[in-house]
């Protein structure tokens, strides 16, 4: 007899990988303050994929070394921002806030139209590199304010329930081994 596995909808399998992925977050090795850091670094660095053209995934882990945060709670935090949808439903925000910050127009000479292409960039050719930068620019500039605040507020958040969740389990553990305490003590009195 063949069990067959349970199948969940997408909602079913929405849910149950963001419930796993914070489970992962909240018991993290390294102290809150590094796990809060990571995860906040991972999740505004997600805001800047989307206008960089994914170019930022080659700054992401030196970033997080850099700051001295938690390498696996960055990548939770960039999963967790990916599940959310939260750069996409932000963009449009987004560049009507880099237009409010940046009113100029931002104009490439001419010539410099040209479709991105990893060769061109390869062959030292950055004109295309420009060209996405620079048509994106208000939405970077936007992505960024919306990275820095969603990142700030995450690591207060991610720090508070990481040492909630400390204090839980080691209640948990001290309960565990007081148990058999108190029942030998009845016992010999």
């Amino acid at each position: 007899m063949s069990i067959k596995p349970k199948k969940y909808n997408f909602f079913q399998r929405f849910g149950r990988a963001f419930k796993f992925n914070i489970t992962k977050l909240l018991r993290s090795p390294g102290g809150a303050r590094k796990v809060s850091l990571g995860f906040a670094l991972g999740l505004g660095l997600e805001m800047l994929v989307l206008s960089t053209g994914s170019l930022i995934y080659i700054l992401f882990v030196p970033i997080v070394r850099l700051a001295k945060g938690s390498l696996p709670a960055s990548i939770i935090g960039n999963v967790i921002g990916k599940l959310t949808l939260l750069p996409v439903i932000l963009l449009p925000f987004a560049k009507t806030l880099g237009k409010l910050i940046f009113p100029m127009k931002v104009h490439l000479g001419r010539g410099h139209k040209s479709s991105f292409s990893f060769q061109k960039l390869i062959h030292g050719d950055f004109h295309s590199l420009v060209s996405v930068l620079h048509g994106g620019f208000h939405t970077l500039i936007g992505m960024t304010i919306f990275g820095v605040i969603l990142g700030t507020c995450s690591y207060f958040i991610v720090y508070h329930f990481y040492e909630k969740e400390k204090a839980k389990r080691l209640k948990k553990r001290r309960n565990k081994h007081e148990l058999p305490l108190k029942s030998v003590k009845q016992n010999y009195i």
